[in-house]
């Protein structure tokens, strides 16, 4: 796959592609959201993007606002699920894993809680 990525997003690292994916939620109004270093922790990934929308709808267009983005760069969602129902989203970038639950949902879950050992990200700085 990686030689279908457009030029300037082939050497992206995983946390680059977390930080686009989390600057897009952003901006499309995701709450609470944290990217989680997996790294070393988890066989399948190496970051997580969690987000929560205000309704179903919102989560769907979250979804929708980053998988966009990422197709614009060529860079497709190997695995994506729970986009028609939009209680709890999951985006699978391969090296990043985006989950957008709708507030309840994540509450209940609780994905911060079972990889509490996984290091938070500063996301300040997103460019």
């Amino acid at each position: 796959m990686q030689q279908q990525l457009k030029t300037e997003y082939q050497d992206k690292s995983g946390l680059e592609l977390a930080k686009i994916c989390a600057r897009v939620a952003l901006d499309a109004k995701a709450e609470d959201l944290i990217v989680l270093d997996v790294k070393g922790i988890s066989s399948f990934t190496d970051y997580f993007v969690i987000m929560n929308g205000r309704s179903t709808r919102h989560v769907q267009g979250l979804a929708e606002a980053i998988e966009g983005e990422m197709r614009s760069k060529r860079i497709a969602t190997s695995h994506a699920e729970g986009l028609q129902e939009g209680m709890w989203v999951l985006l699978d970038f391969n090296d990043v894993v985006v989950h957008i639950f709708y507030y309840e949902q994540r509450k209940f879950y609780d994905l911060e809680g079972l990889w509490h050992d996984a290091k938070p990200v500063n996301i300040d700085d997103l460019s």
